[in-house]
């Protein structure tokens, strides 16, 4: 067996995208275009319209284009309200077109980055793209203004209604939207936005413009997806990560119904192509394959867990991130010292849609039919795998059936898709994964270990804080080729920065803190996973606080808050402990966890109250969670997106994991991948809490951060044993 210290990553990642060239036209009606600080100039586009970003229409709808990813979240009607807040137009006459990244690249890029991950889609959009409410409302009141022949300053507009008070004139978007086409746009770097306090859209808990299709069943999914004469095909990778196929006979599953093809692709997977799925479903099970599995690398989870236990003591390939003060000296004389070792597993993202699309392939033109959360990046894949140019490859972006990061930066599912296709030019073909398929071939959230050590002096005060985590890499496995001289991963410790800069800072202070990160990469493909990192970190930060704090004789409430150095955190912290009445008296057999942490610009907390019974079974009741993301675009949204943390954080901390077993992951469905029942949801309450300074933070992700922690400490205080490695399912509790 190959030792695993020499084990490198298998799999490429595509390279950066590069946002690509050319201008033609994308305009229905009347299109108010607009500059970002990233493109060319508008003079450069052929016809140019007057901005990008709104279309009005002579009925006075505003149509407002968005680039970024709904994928559930409610991106599409925060940053519809963003930009219908400046331009002042109807609410009630908005409506959206989701960008093409043909047409963005078609126009320079002009819509920017459609990538939504991270909890980008209204952090990293939200100024250009008011800006273009803002530039467009500026045009349109200028069009009156000439229109009337009176200065500009004398209009007003609400509700995308234009009055002149003085003559008394009143007129509409709609009616201005012509001339507006002959008027040159104000630099968006000069509009005055905003001030927060005038918002009327901003702020409100609007209803979401993504449900109504998704309440009366008429949405359609990419995987629902009909073309005329469309074939359907399933795909079936190695079953170990990473090795070839030895030998190959399709010759009895070519003579089943309905089959069109069967093909090996780059000799690491097979595809049959068939009329219905189903007989492409059927048709894979009588193809005779063997793979060569002769080097197995990590093959097994007690491989993998001793590899990364040498991480936590070995000095070989160890970054260290952050070293304040003297951490080593100090722990060596500490009054009481506090050491655990934590362990999280590998994550599939389990989406209800598996990986899904359809593909045309022919000799000078692609198009697909995809759900991703990178339109771009798709565009990419699929210009790279066929060699055609860019603009030769069409991309109809659907809403994902869940995203959770996996139909983010690798478009492998795409890849797949279009290999299939090329093989019969000109037919369109679905290619859909079996579950089965997507739980065992997806890009797992890492697995990591980390051990904490903490020194308390004769007061019980903190005075070191000791942390190093040892796991696997995503950036190393995205690009194998890079330079990763020194182990520096600084992507790997997120929430446990120590710049006061930071949106990810470590919530916690001490005189001496030192950092450590022990890369120790596995066979097994890793990706961005919700919260990515951050789920994890705080888990092991957390939990071990906690430990710290029962050493100390402290609550576990008032030792977190005399260490919190951040006053935003501080605040948080203190309301959900208020909210939840920590102190106050509970029902018999009902215990109390709290926990804390920063990421993505956003500060949570959470209160959980939970019973344990006599067979160890965990019932959560109660979760009270506070988050200052400064500006709240939408409440109601912010609330759903919370109540969405919790399900998705309880499934995993409750039962989630992905065991491997001869190289590979033995779960396959979700009969053995636990997620949580309706029955077990608990009551949740959610309180948005801002503390001046404002910010503009996530809210998709940094929330799930304080599930898992919350509750191993609830289980702390309610059966006196710390849960130290997740899933709690695989821990005795009594």
């Amino acid at each position: 067996m190959t030792s695993s210290h020499d084990l490198k990553p298998q799999v490429k990642d595509l390279p950066r995208r590069k946002f690509i060239k050319n201008s033609t036209i994308l305009t229905t009606g009347f299109a108010l275009g607009f500059q970002i600080p990233f493109t060319t100039s508008a003079k450069d586009i052929e016809t140019l319209e007057v901005n990008a970003w709104v279309v009005v229409e002579p009925d006075d709808t505003c149509i407002i284009r968005i680039a970024r990813v709904e994928m559930g979240q409610g991106t599409l009607t925060g940053l519809a309200q963003l930009v219908a807040e400046e331009l002042d137009c109807d609410w009630k006459k908005v409506k959206t077109e989701r960008v093409s990244s043909n047409a963005n690249l078609s126009r320079k890029n002009i819509w920017g980055d459609m990538l939504t991950v991270g909890s980008f889609g209204l952090r990293f959009s939200q100024d250009y793209v008011r800006r273009g409410g803002a530039t467009a409302r500026a045009v349109l009141l200028q069009a009156a203004a000439n229109e009337w022949q009176v200065p500009v300053s004398e209009l007003t507009v609400s509700d995308g209604i234009i009055r002149h008070s003085i003559s008394g004139k009143t007129t509409s978007y709609g009616k201005v939207a012509q001339a507006a086409t002959k008027l040159t746009p104000p630099d968006p770097k000069t509009i005055q936005l905003k001030n927060p306090s005038d918002w009327k859209i901003v702020g409100k808990p609007v209803k979401r413009l993504d449900t109504k299709d998704k309440l009366d069943g008429s949405k359609v999914y990419a995987v629902d997806v009909q073309l005329p004469g469309m074939l359907n095909a399933i795909y079936i990778s190695a079953p170990v990560f990473g090795t070839k196929i030895n030998s190959f006979d399709s010759s009895d599953a070519f003579k089943m119904a309905g089959v069109k093809k069967i093909i090996q692709i780059n000799n690491e997977a097979f595809a049959v192509i068939a009329d219905t799925w189903w007989h492409a479903k059927v048709a894979s099970e009588k193809v005779k394959v063997t793979w060569d599995e002769s080097n197995l690398g990590l093959t097994s989870d007690s491989v993998i867990h001793a590899y990364l236990q040498n991480g936590l003591t070995s000095n070989e390939g160890v970054y260290v991130f952050r070293n304040e003060g003297n951490v080593e000296n100090d722990l060596s004389k500490a009054v009481k010292k506090v050491e655990a070792t934590y362990s999280a597993p590998f994550l599939a993202h389990a989406t209800m849609e598996p990986m899904n699309c359809v593909a045309k392939v022919s000799s000078d033109m692609a198009e697909i039919w995809v759900p991703t959360q990178d339109p771009q990046g798709a565009q990419l894949a699929m210009s790279k795998t066929l060699g055609l140019p860019l603009e030769q490859c069409k991309v109809n972006r659907y809403d994902p059936g869940g995203g959770f990061g996996r139909r983010g930066r690798v478009s492998d599912y795409v890849i797949s898709a279009v290999e299939i296709a090329k093989q019969m030019p000109g037919v369109p073909i679905k290619m859909i994964w079996t579950r089965e398929e997507d739980m065992t071939h997806g890009q797992y959230r890492p697995i990591t270990q980390a051990k904490l050590s903490a020194a308390l002096d004769e007061k019980n005060q903190l005075t070191s804080l000791k942390i190093r985590i040892s796991g696997q890499s995503i950036y190393a496995w995205r690009n194998p080729s890079a330079d990763m001289t020194g182990y520096k991963d600084d992507f790997q410790l997120q929430g446990l920065f120590g710049d006061p800069n930071s949106d990810q800072q470590l919530c916690y202070k001490a005189p001496n803190v030192k950092v450590e990160w022990a890369m120790r990469n596995t066979h097994v493909p890793v990706g961005t996973w919700r919260g990515v990192n951050v789920p994890q970190n705080s888990f092991y930060v957390e939990a071990f606080i906690e430990e710290i704090a029962k050493a100390a004789k402290a609550d576990s409430y008032e030792f977190r808050k005399s260490l919190t150095h951040h006053p935003k955190q501080l605040a948080t912290l203190n309301l959900a402990a208020a909210k939840a009445g920590w102190g106050t008296k509970l029902p018999k057999g009902v215990f109390r966890g709290i926990s804390q942490f920063m990421s993505y610009g956003t500060h949570s907390a959470a209160v959980v109250e939970l019973s344990v019974d006599k067979l160890g079974q965990v019932k959560v009741h109660r979760v009270v969670l506070v988050v200052d993301c400064g500006y709240a675009v939408n409440p109601g949204q912010i609330e759903a997106q919370v109540e969405g943390s919790i399900v998705y954080g309880l499934s995993a901390a409750m039962w989630g994991e992905c065991t491997i077993e001869r190289g590979r992951v033995k779960q396959k469905n979700f009969d053995t991948y636990r997620v949580l029942r309706l029955a077990e949801m608990p009551k949740v309450e959610t309180h948005i809490h801002s503390t001046g300074n404002k910010i503009w933070g996530g809210i998709g992700e940094p929330t799930i951060a304080v599930v898992a922690p919350a509750v191993v400490n609830a289980i702390y205080a309610a059966t006196g044993k710390p849960v130290r490695d997740l899933p709690i399912k695989n821990n005795r509790l009594v």
